[in-house]
């Protein structure tokens, strides 16, 4: 069931190999597409970076920072056809402006705006709300994402994509009353058989 991965160097690093070995060994799991970010800060150095990444994979998406130079790699990128994430987006102007440049996918970072007090998916409704005023085709990747409610919430909203991690994946089937009514029925198929 899992239509996608985002990765990050941060990640990468954990897996203690090499960074196009890991992401090769994804997309032999996984068939849609793939995050990859670079560490370029610079728009020429991304670009560089996508050049390669683009190679690793067939499925590669190039991970940019919601920054200016970013910005300029994304637009130099959708022009070649090259499919783009604009990562750490945190207000509405942000993902306005990646939409703009022509990014693929944007990435609000919910939990982390919940840390700071602000309300993360309020901010994933407004870039909704702002695509579909404009008819942006760029989708919205909720990211950050730090429980079940913040998966359920962007699928009511209309999110594209939530990001879900290994620990929070696994929660979406489980309910206490679903366990319950499991154990009741073996429960109760025990006393018939028993009663045969």
């Amino acid at each position: 069931m899992v239509d996608g991965i985002t990765t990050n160097p941060t990640i990468i690093m954990k897996e203690g190999k090499d960074h196009q070995v890991v992401i090769q060994q994804i997309a032999e799991v996984v068939k849609g597409p793939i995050s990859i970010e670079g560490v370029g800060m610079t728009a020429d150095e991304m670009v560089k970076e996508a050049e390669g990444f683009i190679t690793w994979i067939p499925n590669a998406v190039i991970k940019v920072p919601m920054t200016q130079e970013g910005l300029k790699a994304v637009r130099v990128l959708s022009k070649k056809g090259i499919a783009t994430n604009v990562t750490l987006v945190f207000s509405v102007s942000q993902a306005l402006l990646a939409a703009k440049v022509g990014a693929t996918y944007v990435s609000p970072f919910v939990g982390r705006l919940d840390d700071v007090k602000q309300n993360g998916m309020a901010l994933i409704g407004d870039i909704l709300q702002v695509f579909r005023n404009y008819g942006f085709k760029t989708e919205v990747i909720v990211a950050s994402v730090r429980s079940v409610k913040h998966v359920e919430e962007a699928a009511k909203l209309g999110a594209h994509i939530a990001t879900i991690p290994p620990k929070v994946y696994e929660e979406l089937w489980k309910h206490e009353l679903t366990d319950k009514g499991i154990a009741q029925f073996i429960e109760d198929h025990k006393k018939s058989a028993a009663g045969k």
